[in-house]
């Protein structure tokens, strides 16, 4: 079992930017993917960016590249997602996810759990 406790939403500006927090705890032993993804009221959850077990390996959505860094600290069992030059679109609910054993990847129903999301408003 892997909980995930996220932080950092909020309400910023366009060009602004902001850091996500998914803080993780699990059993030891255990490795995972980390994935964020984002939902907005009537759309179905997408892929933003993950990350493999070691950090080495990052994969980003094509809207996002670019602007979107993900990072993991392994000390903190926590990983970021640093949002620069925010856009409008970029407006929704944002949750993290653990894939246990997987690689990083964008596959949504490959993620066992779940955060419980965070909020990201970017005014025009």
């Amino acid at each position: 079992q892997v909980q995930l406790v996220e932080s950092g939403g909020g309400l910023v500006q366009a060009g602004g930017s902001l850091r996500l927090s998914c803080a993780a705890s699990g059993r030891p032993g255990t490795t995972y993917a980390m994935g964020y993804f984002r939902q907005t009221p009537g759309k179905e959850r997408e892929f933003v960016a993950a990350i493999n077990w070691s950090g080495t390996s990052t994969y980003y959505a094509d809207s996002v590249k670019g602007r979107f860094t993900i990072s993991r600290e392994h000390m903190k069992n926590t990983v970021y997602l640093q949002m620069n030059s925010l856009k409008p679109e970029d407006t929704a609910v944002y949750y993290c996810a653990a894939d246990e054993y997987g690689p990083a990847n964008l596959v949504r129903t490959n993620y066992d759990y779940w955060g419980q999301g965070t909020q990201v408003t970017v005014s025009s």
